[in-house]
């Protein structure tokens, strides 16, 4: 609150699991009013059916302060699963004090949508081929609410210009199809030593391209990736297509273009 007993607030929320600014949003701020009233809406783009059961919106109101750190007022929670399609609920809930953040979902690595992968080793090609099928619900990057995005491919450790392939950009789209295929030219018994870095980026004219998620497939990988991984390497000349889960982080990643 400021010296004149009145506050410059705004609101802020973010989902959570995650923390990055794509999963935040803000409305514009008030001046000298503790009774505001905002009349905005703010999106969130490319929300997914498990979005909807596991992730909660936080919402917290701050005092903006020019000169100093703003100013922390109170917050809610509301778990996106008390909400249904179509259908606007409103709330009337007290702010409280900041509350806890758990553990788990501290640690966690926050989801920046999805991309669909063929992989399949062909023995008349003596190397990999590497399918880019597609991306959903994809973090939104640019302040239209979308992204220009392509995708990026090391084959591991190798990182010089013969490891490296990139798909065409799609334009303004958080749902991209770009069914390109890629050949590493390997051995089959190479494949074993190797990792697959698949990285999705936002294309930006006259500035850096905003790293958006990626995933890495191979015999260090956990879960899917991993099982995917070794799927094609038992199969050979058999094509298998999973979807994985993009993330913020991606340990010895290439995170430069």
């Amino acid at each position: 609150m400021d010296h004149n007993g009145l506050a410059d607030p705004y609101v802020k929320l973010h989902l959570l699991p995650g923390a990055s600014k794509a999963n935040k949003l803000r409305t514009k701020t008030l001046r000298n009013t503790l009774n505001p009233t905002w009349n905005e809406t703010l999106t969130y783009y490319g929300i997914t059916d498990e979005d909807m059961i596991r992730k909660t919106l936080r919402i917290s109101v701050c005092d903006e302060d020019k000169f100093r750190h703003n100013e922390f007022i109170g917050e809610t929670r509301v778990p996106l699963k008390k909400l249904k399609p179509n259908h606007t609920k409103t709330f009337s809930i007290c702010l409280e004090k900041q509350l806890p953040v758990d553990k788990t979902e501290d640690k966690s690595l926050e989801e920046r949508g999805r991309i669909l992968v063929s992989l399949k080793y062909s023995s008349q090609k003596q190397g990999l081929l590497v399918g880019i099928v597609r991306c959903a619900h994809l973090a939104a990057m640019d302040a239209n609410g979308y992204s220009d995005p392509y995708v990026k491919t090391y084959l591991k450790p190798d990182v010089d210009k013969k490891s490296k392939h990139k798909t065409a950009v799609k334009k303004k789209t958080l749902n991209p199809e770009f069914n390109e295929e890629f050949c590493y030219e390997i051995k089959h018994g190479d494949l074993a030593k190797k990792t697959l870095e698949i990285t999705v980026w936002d294309y930006d004219i006259g500035k850096s391209n905003d790293f958006i998620g990626g995933v890495v497939l191979g015999i260090n990988a956990k879960g899917e990736r991993l099982k995917h991984w070794f799927d094609c390497l038992k199969n050979k000349d058999k094509r298998i297509e999973r979807w994985h889960t993009l993330t913020n982080e991606l340990p010895g990643a290439v995170l430069s273009d």
